[in-house]
């Protein structure tokens, strides 16, 4: 937590990387890990009454488990043998959707919801060879630039059928000119060949360099609040 006692002011942040619970379950093979698409984290006890709320979820849900989704996503007692990430992401969101609608109250809160942040690697993944070494220019061209993200498109259908409403702060285009923005080999001082060497094996491309990219986002989310701000942001 960060707080001014000047200003009247405490910013947190809240790690719920899937915005949903994660849990266990036990099954005849054992127990192992679940996600709990039909429940909300655990966490919302600690933000549930802030007056600015700004969520974002999206890069976990590239990882291999829950890419794959076998045996791995749970609603009630109903375990999905298979599930494709997407329709997991749907039902997430949904459940995240109706959480704000029964516990925000959108005369005092202002909810945010942080777009989607693009990933630049090339040649593999983060563990598989991928990379954005030597990256140093954004992308000048339009059409170098990818597809909008279906999860975005998900939170495009959700957000006008909710009765909260959502300042949706659509990122994933302009992160995606910045392939020079990411931390990539520089994230520490490495101070022999073999360690740079070793560093270019595994680099960084979805997390961005500080100062940077989430410092724009930093203006966005102000020059929102200014404009559209509820409770003490209202004009």
């Amino acid at each position: 937590m960060w707080e001014s006692m000047d200003y009247n002011c405490s910013v947190d942040f809240v790690s719920s990387p899937f915005i949903v619970r994660e849990s266990t379950f036990k099954g005849v093979n054992g127990t192992f890990e679940t996600l709990r698409l039909d429940l909300m984290d655990q966490t919302t006890t600690t933000y549930h009454d802030a007056e600015i709320i700004v969520f974002n979820t999206g890069h976990w849900w590239t990882h291999e488990k829950t890419s794959k989704g076998e045996d791995y996503y749970q609603e009630g007692n109903h375990l999905f043998p298979r599930l494709k990430v997407l329709d997991a992401y749907r039902r997430a969101l949904t459940t995240w959707s109706r959480w704000i609608d029964n516990n925000i109250d959108p005369n005092r809160t202002q909810v945010f919801f942080r777009g989607y942040s693009v990933t630049h690697f090339r040649g593999g993944q983060w563990n598989s060879g991928g990379q954005c070494h030597k990256e140093t220019e954004p992308i000048n061209k339009g059409a170098h630039l990818r597809k909008y993200p279906s999860k975005m498109r998900v939170l495009d259908y959700i957000i006008p059928k909710m009765k909260t409403p959502i300042m949706y702060m659509n990122i994933s285009r302009m992160t995606d000119y910045r392939k020079d923005g990411h931390p990539s080999i520089y994230r520490m001082e490495y101070k022999t060949e073999e360690e740079r060497a070793n560093a270019e094996q595994h680099q960084d491309c979805s997390h961005w360099c500080l100062p940077g990219v989430p410092d724009t986002w930093n203006e966005l989310l102000y020059a929102s609040l200014l404009k559209y701000g509820k409770g003490h942001w209202k004009s």
